[in-house]
């Protein structure tokens, strides 16, 4: 399993530098967009500096004569106008605001402003000793426009955008290899092989990675021990197991209760033995094809059934599954099997297809009548060598359910031992059913 592409060789190798890297880009960038937009907006002075100017002459028109009034129009373009044809005002933030301000301060309290910016720009001035009359003060190539607005709004956009995406690319950066070692570690818990992840990415996922991939080997390097001893074991048991076989009937005339318990016995051990070859046997290599679930539990339960009815079958009509056909029916035989040692009768086998609003998924279930299960030992009775009725003298390894757990993980089956209502166990299994 790859660990992902490499972070660039120009990078820092630490985590805590590269985070600290992004960090002075963001404020890099947004000081930027800051001077940028004080940079658009230094007509805000110029505002200030024209209101002030706007007072002056406003001064310098009420302190004129009649004669020196009629130049300042003809100048400037000033002239009184009645309060019948004053427009209302405009608001444009900030910059009516500060003509609106500036006005006051140097006029007066008591003055009236109001600011045209559409058709003819002017900015009209009322006191009390105006009367009815309002002054026209045209502006004239004047920078006060609405817009402004939306250019503020969208320097507050491009920081928020910026910031959130510096932000993602951190989150990403910093969950890509976690999720990359999650993955691994639930490919090691359901007992697959695993890729050695890729050590070139940041100097403290290095060093995570690495440390993982030492123990992702030690655990295969542990597993092949375990198999190989097992397998080694159970192969070199075979040959002294079939000698004895061989020499306790040729004693059967002699000593024939004696012979038949032996006998017994040493079938036991053979039979414990090829639940070790199978425990070994996880059935990875086995092809995966199409397989009738219904069918495979019929082939399982059909010798059962050959001189008496033991297992009752109730099954539904399934959708074909991806299987590994023979894993699988031997998964189902060893909770059949289970189910007939311990739960004495009434035995059965149900199928049907549950359909959920997250994954749909097949539903097959193992029900006896025996004493059930004790609830409080949970996942310990799918560990290795673990039974669930180790006060009774039941033959065993404590392999069968080790199995079951090890192919249903396999293909990603969820297994579950419950407790039926009025006695009894269900073994249930859920097969995930793909979306098409």
């Amino acid at each position: 399993m790859k660990g992902g592409p490499g972070w660039h060789p120009l990078l820092p190798r630490s985590f805590f530098a590269r985070t600290l890297l992004l960090v002075l880009l963001t404020l890099l960038f947004s000081k930027i967009l800051t001077l940028v937009y004080l940079m658009s907006n230094e007509d805000l002075l110029v505002d200030r500096q024209y209101s002030h100017g706007t007072a002056m002459m406003v001064h310098a028109y009420w302190a004129s004569g009649p004669e020196a009034r009629s130049d300042l129009e003809r100048l400037t373009g000033m002239r009184l106008v009645h309060h019948s044809l004053v427009p209302p005002g405009e608001v444009h933030w900030p910059y009516s605001g500060v003509f609106t301000r500036q006005l006051r301060d140097e006029l007066g309290d008591r003055t009236q402003i109001r600011v045209q910016t559409q058709e003819q720009p002017a900015i009209w001035v009322h006191q009390p000793s105006y009367d009815d009359y309002w002054l026209k003060v045209p502006l004239y190539a004047h920078p006060l426009r609405g817009q402004r607005l939306g250019l503020v709004m969208t320097w507050l956009a491009l920081i928020v955008m910026l910031s959130t995406a510096t932000a993602w690319m951190f989150v990403r950066q910093l969950n890509r290899p976690l999720k990359t070692l999650e993955r691994a570690a639930q490919r090691i818990g359901q007992g697959h092989s695993v890729r050695l992840l890729d050590t070139s990415g940041p100097a403290e996922i290095a060093e995570v990675y690495r440390a993982f991939n030492q123990m992702a080997q030690d655990v295969e390097q542990a597993n092949s021990d375990r198999a190989l001893l097992l397998a080694g074991v159970s192969h070199d048991l075979r040959t002294p197991l079939t000698r004895m076989r061989l020499s306790t009937e040729l004693m059967a005339d002699v000593e024939p209760e004696l012979t038949e318990g032996m006998i017994r016995d040493i079938e036991d051990m053979d039979a414990i033995l090829d639940q070790f070859m199978a425990y070994i046997r996880d059935g990875s290599a086995e092809p995966i094809e199409p397989c009738d679930l219904n069918e495979l539990i019929s082939e399982v339960v059909a010798p059962l059934n050959m001189t008496e009815q033991r297992v009752a079958l109730y099954l539904q009509p399934l959708p074909e599954l991806a299987l590994r056909r023979l894993s699988v029916k031997r998964m189902l035989t060893n909770l059949v099997e289970n189910a007939l040692n311990h739960g004495v009768e009434g035995v059965e086998v149900t199928s049907h297809l549950e359909r959920s609003s997250i994954q749909p998924c097949v539903v097959v279930s193992v029900l006896d009548r025996g004493p059930g299960v004790d609830q409080s030992k949970g996942q310990d009775l799918f560990t290795p060598f673990i039974r669930g009725d180790r006060a009774r003298s039941t033959k065993g390894t404590g392999l069968g359910l080790a199995i079951v757990k090890r192919i249903a993980d396999g293909h990603g089956i969820s297994v579950q031992l419950l407790n039926r209502t009025g006695g009894g166990t269900e073994a249930r299994l859920s097969f995930p059913v793909p979306s098409h």
